[in-house]
């Protein structure tokens, strides 16, 4: 099952809004093919795996890190596939939360005889498809902040410039994450004062859909995040969303972007956009890379909320995950 969870991570970035899944076809302990879920519409991870494995799949075992289908989409169920294949034993990594398979798989192929079990890496398999699980039951992308402060906690100088607080390796993590999440987006205000492109560079990588808060007429014309997707309040916009507060409601923006099959979020700011999805609670995953720099007043903080009269209302955060990237620090959190 690990092999299979390596497989499936050929395809992230590739198959939203579908999962990544890998699948192995193995005989005593020993692989004989694999395979991964490549792109939405094209075959999945079983398919391909018994496609390698040909004839030699005939009594052997299926390894897959989440349940087979058993209905038509743009591909046909890879249950009745499974069961014509000959395998001997299915053994599934997770249930798939969909309520369209969610246990119809896994019954069909028990029903035509096959050795079934569920669980094997279970929580491994979990993680893998973790946005995905969310998507698929809400229809609400998961969203990811991104962050990079000083160590005081500054996203840019007085005077606004911010380029760069981090070095190069946190950087090209960064472009990585653009190429496995579905969308990023940032506020007017990054765009007027950064003029980001927010591509995903890097070899073999593809660009996210780009999504920028606030009024069409203020985008600039020649601005390199275009083409993007504007969100406002107004008429003419790509996405227009109900008002909260005089802003855009973030939680009817996120339900329009997954009607649109987007599954994942990056937000990369700025201070109000992040202040606004933390205090919603309308996030998922902080990403915060800590800079080893201190920039002091009245340099921009990267969360901007109003603070609460005292620290008991301090916004909590859970699972805390530290990590060196070059010389900088990334902490890792979810949502309490």
């Amino acid at each position: 099952m690990r092999v299979a969870l390596r497989e499936a991570e050929k395809g992230r970035g590739r198959t939203s809004p579908n999962p990544v899944v890998g699948a192995v076809v193995a005989r005593g302990g020993r692989v004989i093919a694999s395979g991964h879920h490549e792109r939405a519409g094209l075959p999945h991870a079983e398919i391909n795996a018994l496609d390698a494995a040909g004839a030699r799949a005939r009594g052997a075992d299926l390894f897959v890190t989440l349940e087979p289908c058993d209905h038509f989409g743009r591909t046909p169920p890879c249950t009745r596939r499974i069961i014509a294949s000959g395998v001997k034993r299915v053994l599934v990594g997770t249930i798939d939360p969909n309520h369209r398979v969610c246990g119809r798989g896994i019954r069909r192929l028990r029903g035509a005889g096959l050795e079934v079990h569920v669980g094997v890496e279970q929580a491994a398999c979990a993680a893998a498809n973790e946005g995905w699980a969310k998507f698929i039951t809400t229809g609400i992308p998961w969203v990811v902040l991104k962050v990079a402060a000083t160590l005081d906690g500054r996203l840019a100088t007085r005077s606004g410039d911010s380029r760069w607080v981090t070095g190069v390796q946190a950087r090209a993590l960064v472009h990585r994450w653009r190429n496995e999440l579905d969308a990023v987006l940032v506020g007017i205000g990054t765009v007027l004062a950064d003029d980001p492109r927010l591509t995903a560079r890097g070899r073999g990588h593809r660009d996210p859909i780009r999504v920028v808060v606030g009024s069409r007429r203020r985008v600039p014309p020649r601005a390199r995040v275009l083409p993007a997707l504007i969100a406002s309040t107004a008429a003419g916009s790509d996405l227009r969303c109900r008002s909260r507060g005089g802003d855009v409601d973030l939680r009817d923006l996120l339900k329009r972007l997954g009607a649109r099959g987007i599954a994942s979020v990056l937000v990369e700011g700025g201070s109000r956009i992040h202040g606004s999805f933390l205090k919603t609670g309308l996030w998922d995953e902080l990403r915060l890379f800590v800079a080893p720099k201190v920039l002091g007043e009245p340099g921009l903080t990267w969360a901007s909320f109003a603070a609460p009269a005292k620290m008991a209302g301090a916004l909590a955060v859970g699972r805390l995950r530290v990590e060196m990237v070059g010389k900088d620090l990334l902490v890792r959190a979810r949502r309490v």
